[in-house]
């Protein structure tokens, strides 16, 4: 039948392939779910047979997670939703405004500009971790959660702005020129055109951001102590924090911590679907 494809051995083999490759690709989290519901003496000693049981959850949530690692778990995923929030509430603030001009205004030197912003995102860590870490305990702003929203939206601020940038390029200046010919202002016509066209592209953007400040560990490990650590820090402490390495309470922690930012895109996926697409065909 015209349309209908054809099961050739070569088509046949590049889908065994892709099936391996994406088997092999969600493995490690197979594997970290099987690790979560298995018991300290089974962590080791078993693979798949074991016997399954929701303790290492319930570890985590409580008290006793905390006796084992010095660490509140709840606390800690409390200081990453409000610090990832406050960063990414921030640099949405300041970045879609930043974006808005960089996409609208060329002028010599722009594009370096652009690059230079952008390089504050992948500067390593540690490069700069030591001044901040001198800083923060001059100006006092060590382990709290106003200077761990500071830092981390230097994770998220560049690429806020690098990503909305193309979604401004691509909107056609006639629809804002029309706007101003009504008698808008510049502003009012950012505000009432163009921002609610890129509303995709922010929710895009807005997602990325968070999952990369929720993933960030140098920063919250060495700027906060036992107050105000973040989610990252927490799972990394069942490793060893209190002598003792948990596999099961890490891949039990990790897989809470996972569920924020799988949260968010789900809740936003109308958006992002199309934000994500936007500006990929032109006509």
């Amino acid at each position: 039948m015209p349309g209908q494809r054809r099961l050739t051995p070569t088509a046949v083999g590049a889908d065994v392939l892709l099936v391996l490759w994406f088997v092999f690709s969600l493995f490690p989290l197979l594997w970290l779910v099987l690790l979560s519901l298995k018991t300290s003496a089974q962590q080791t000693s078993t693979y798949f047979a074991f016997s399954p049981t929701l303790e290492n959850f319930a570890t985590v949530l409580s008290d006793e997670g905390t006796r084992l690692t010095s660490v509140n778990f709840l606390s800690a995923l409390l200081s990453s939703v409000l610090s990832c929030g406050g960063a990414v509430l921030v640099s949405l603030v300041i970045g879609i405004p930043a974006a808005y001009a960089a996409g609208r205004w060329r002028f010599r030197g722009s594009d370096d500009l652009m690059f230079t912003i952008l390089s504050f995102r992948f500067a390593p860590e540690l490069m700069v971790i030591v001044p901040l870490f001198v800083i923060y305990n001059q100006i006092g702003l060590f382990d709290t959660k106003l200077g761990l929203i500071w830092v981390l939206q230097l994770v998220t601020m560049p690429l806020v702005i690098w990503i909305l940038r193309s979604y401004f390029e691509d909107l056609p200046e006639d629809l804002e020129q029309a706007a101003l010919l009504d008698g808008y202002t510049r502003r009012r016509a950012f505000v009432m055109v163009a921002l609610p066209l890129v509303r995709p592209g922010i929710a895009a953007a807005a997602l990325l951001a968070f999952i990369f400040a929720w993933n960030s560990y140098i920063f919250p490990l060495i700027l906060t102590g036992g107050t105000n650590g973040t989610i990252t820090v927490a799972v990394a402490r069942y490793l060893g924090g209190g002598g003792q390495a948990y596999y099961n309470l890490t891949a039990a922690a990790a897989l809470i911590g996972a569920l924020p930012p799988l949260v968010l895109a789900l809740t936003i996926q109308r958006y992002l679907v199309r934000g994500l697409s936007f500006g990929a065909v032109k006509s």
